[in-house]
């Protein structure tokens, strides 16, 4: 008699975390995308003094407004061409982004120390101290960026470590906001509570357990926050109020342009598409690593 034997079936073992996380991000198109640009951007910042064909500070009056290499009177030597002075506009752009991401990098990194510590401790703390932090992040919301960076610009000059200061000032709400409520469902949760029962002290709880696990939330306002900076340094430097003559800027080189833009418009057109590419760039990383730090991993 022949009987019939069930063999339990094995169930695969589920993938590793961080090989789910590296399908999702080689997966996903706009963070491959926009990584690929920033990071054209990034190295071309970094060997700028390899890739640039010119010092980006000669002048010479003699060549000046010549067109890029697309247009029939354009020329190899200057393959984008001449501003109004005669510099070489390749080699400005390259510089200028070297602007452009020190300023971003710089004040998104001042804003996070300032808007992270408050909001972790506004989330942990609660009661007195979340009420004194909401308050000044209600105070700071109240007040509109570009017209208090411009009036401090105005005050004490323009200049790029000025810009990175004010803008470092005034940009730290986004990141007290995030953290403040993800810190409050985080400090309730079972590690936080071991971590107390075995005696670690406050700050080691909020460095060791808090920050890292709010670190994906952190990374996106990052993002937000280094492309906005970008931004208001190129809102500023057009306005002459941010970086000054002769540093290469690219909201500098729009501005500088502006009265060319109907007879030769590639001369605010190709530093504004490099800005644009560029927070775009930004823009669609911090959307990535959203959607890749999402539970579910939907895109």
């Amino acid at each position: 008699m022949s009987a019939n034997l069930s063999i339990p079936q094995l169930l695969p073992m589920p993938a590793p975390l961080w090989r789910r996380k590296l399908r999702r991000l080689l997966g996903h198109r706009g963070l491959m995308l926009g990584g690929a640009i920033l990071a054209l951007i990034v190295l071309a910042a970094i060997f700028a003094p390899l890739l640039a064909t010119h010092d980006p500070f000669d002048q010479n009056v003699a060549q000046r407004l010549i067109p890029p290499i697309w247009h029939a009177q354009g020329s190899w030597e200057h393959v984008l061409g001449t501003d109004k002075l005669g510099r070489d506009y390749l080699s400005r752009l390259i510089y200028g982004a070297r602007v452009s991401l020190i300023i971003g990098a710089a004040a998104a990194l001042i804003s996070g120390l300032i808007g992270t510590t408050l909001g972790v401790l506004a989330g942990y703390f609660g009661g007195r101290v979340d009420a004194l932090i909401s308050y000044l992040i209600t105070t700071r919301l109240s007040m509109p960026v570009v017209l208090v960076a411009m009036a401090m610009a105005s005050l004490v000059g323009g200049s790029i470590e000025v810009v990175i200061t004010l803008l470092g000032l005034l940009l730290w709400d986004r990141f007290a906001v995030v953290t403040r409520a993800a810190t409050q469902q985080l400090r309730d949760a079972e590690f936080i509570a071991a971590a107390k029962a075995i005696g670690a002290s406050t700050p080691y709880i909020l460095v060791r357990e808090v920050l890292p696990n709010i670190m994906g939330a952190l990374m996106v306002v990052i993002t937000l926050e280094m492309a906005h900076a970008i931004l208001l340094e190129a809102t500023l430097s057009f306005l002459g109020l941010g970086v000054q003559p002769p540093t290469p800027s690219w909201g500098l080189m729009v501005a500088e342009g502006k009265s060319y833009m109907f007879f030769k418009p590639w001369i605010i057109v190709i530093p504004g598409l490099a800005l644009a590419m560029l927070v775009l760039a930004i823009n669609l990383v911090g959307d990535g690593l959203r959607d890749i730090d999402a539970p579910d991993g939907r895109h």
